[in-house]
């Protein structure tokens, strides 16, 4: 499914081109995605969608917490996904309403595991949603590139 939320994301959500689901997944499923997958994703969507729109202001302001994770979350999200993440928090990119919805969506792939890649992509999508441009640009530059940020322990 992950592939699909990428390809969602590429080709029709950051791009702003608008289609009614119907039509999207007419074109999905010619591309050779499955019905069960494309419905996941469009439900993926929508929970980020509405995560974005319920955050409040206040539940970002304690820049001070520290995050630790589940032993659920330490098993799916890798040691390098979760520095990347606590990298991204201490250079302001995301706050920890972010951080959380960034998790959330990771914990919502079917993947037993997601790697480091897989997390600077949802993130990526998330502050996209959060219209943070500025840092959708920073992490848009670590995903593409090829150096890798300094691991944080």
């Amino acid at each position: 499914m992950f592939e699909l939320l990428v390809y969602l994301f590429e080709n029709y959500i950051e791009t702003d081109v608008r289609a009614d689901e119907k039509t999207l997944t007419r074109e999905l499923s010619a591309a050779g995605f499955d019905s069960d997958d494309i419905s996941r994703a469009f439900s993926w969507f929508s929970d980020l969608t509405a995560m974005a729109d319920q955050a409040s202001p206040e539940a970002a302001a304690d820049r001070a917490a520290y995050r630790i994770y589940t032993l659920e979350e330490a098993r799916k999200i890798g040691q390098d996904s979760r520095s990347f993440l606590l990298f991204l928090e201490q250079a302001s990119v995301l706050n920890p309403l972010e951080r959380e919805v960034v998790i959330d969506r990771l914990m919502a792939l079917p993947e037993n595991e997601v790697g480091l890649d897989q997390t600077k992509w949802i993130s990526l999508m998330v502050l996209w949603r959060h219209g943070k441009a500025r840092d959708y640009l920073f992490v848009e530059d670590a995903l593409f590139s090829d150096s890798r940020p300094t691991l944080l322990h």
